[in-house]
């Protein structure tokens, strides 16, 4: 991509996907398409597109939104999934070894959703948490409430391979209903061969009008 403040980061691994329909865990906020990317730190090319596009942003923000006062610190959205989150528990066992940030869009700009042959992904259930994408990024300056910062817009998404679901695969509904629509099982988790593993974080229930980090509650 030619535009300085545009990076594509690949081979990542997506989580709390919500491309196909914006969402807001805030009634109060205008729902937005969004997901969570883990970047595995092991790819240093990724990363350094990365940055560089947030120094690009950053640059555009000193001349364009900050009147011209670079702040000490630029709110980064990128956080260390070795680290730990806002409340000073530890990230999920995926978000090891990785970078982890979350890249949005408007309710009117849905991101492109396209497979390897670069051919839209019709099929919703082919994006889900775990999946693994290359992910086309533009980062951009804001200043709100004071705050100056950088935040990732979400423009493509390609896929790549499938992976493990994080959350675990639902049960079939053959193992909930019987036939007639009664439980054919009233606990269909409590059986070890179909225990569901949880996700290792949960989704926060604060967001700011530039939405937040689902995995550490910071806003982006």
């Amino acid at each position: 991509m030619t535009n300085e403040t545009t990076a594509v980061v690949q081979n990542v691994r997506l989580s709390y996907v919500n491309v196909f329909k914006p969402y807001s865990n805030n009634p109060d906020l205008t729902p937005k398409y969004s997901t969570t990317i883990l970047l595995p730190k092991s790819d240093l090319n990724s990363k350094q597109r990365l940055d560089a596009a947030i120094q690009a942003a950053a640059q555009k923000g000193l001349n364009e939104k900050w009147n011209g006062v670079m702040p000490p610190v630029v709110a980064n959205p990128i956080h260390d999934g070795d680290g730990v989150k806002q409340d000073g528990t530890p990230f999920g066992d995926e978000c090891k070894g990785c970078w982890v940030f979350t890249a949005s869009a408007n309710a009117d700009r849905q991101p492109q959703i396209v497979d390897q042959n670069v051919q839209p992904i019709l099929n919703q259930s082919e994006i889900y948490s775990g999946v693994y994408a290359n992910v086309a990024i533009n980062v951009f300056p804001y200043m709100h409430t004071g705050k100056k910062g950088v935040g990732f817009g979400l423009t493509h998404i390609q896929k790549v391979r499938d992976g493990e679901v994080l959350g675990g695969a639902p049960v079939s509904a053959d193992k909930v209903f019987s036939a007639l629509g009664g439980a054919s099982n009233p606990n269909p988790f409590a059986n070890p061969q179909q225990t569901q593993p949880v996700q290792q974080y949960q989704q926060p229930t604060q967001q700011n009008s530039f939405g937040v980090d689902p995995l550490t509650g910071l806003p982006l």
